[in-house]
């Protein structure tokens, strides 16, 4: 922290801009800790993904990363700007806030709705979502998180019309 002697590093990973599947991170920080955090790491895993490493490192060099942070952002609020068409059009009573980015969207619904009781159903129609309460200490029990991410946009309002049965409707 500036005007300390405290030390920050900073710590990411590539994993949600170039692919899930790719365990490639970076440090930022004072020369010296990451210095130390280099050789710590050298001395505790077997061998790093170098394959994986190679590609971040070309997507970096060649300036392809911007370019697929963009194909990625495209995609994404495509997928989301399907889910929340259809559950507009298939479950009016849900609430909802569009999020300017990620992969998540969370939905409240129904007084009286009881999103943990509806997984199994949820389940038999063969969609999947995470009840509120698993995000919350206390409450959250009508609303969950719907992953939009990986759902073809052809493919959401079949999984809206899932969705909306398993929840009673």
């Amino acid at each position: 922290a500036e005007g300390t002697d405290a030390k920050v590093v900073h710590a990411s990973s590539f994993s949600k801009t170039v692919s899930p599947g790719v365990r490639v991170g970076y440090l930022i920080g004072p020369e010296d800790e990451i210095g130390a955090l280099a050789r710590a790491a050298n001395e505790t895993y077997i061998s790093p993904n170098m394959l994986a490493e190679a590609v971040v490192h070309e997507l970096c060099r060649s300036g392809g990363l911007d370019a697929n942070i963009d194909a990625v952002n495209v995609a994404l609020a495509t997928r989301r700007d399907a889910v929340v068409e259809q559950l507009g059009a298939q479950i009016p009573a849900a609430g909802f806030v569009v999020p300017g980015g990620g992969y998540f969207l969370w939905v409240d619904l129904a007084e009286g709705t009881d999103t943990r009781q509806a997984l199994t159903a949820a389940k038999e129609e063969g969609v999947a979502f995470v009840a509120g309460p698993d995000f919350m200490l206390e409450g959250g029990e009508r609303s969950l998180r719907l992953s939009f991410a990986s759902v073809p946009p052809a493919d959401v309002p079949e999984g809206i019309a899932r969705l909306a049965r398993a929840l009673g409707g």
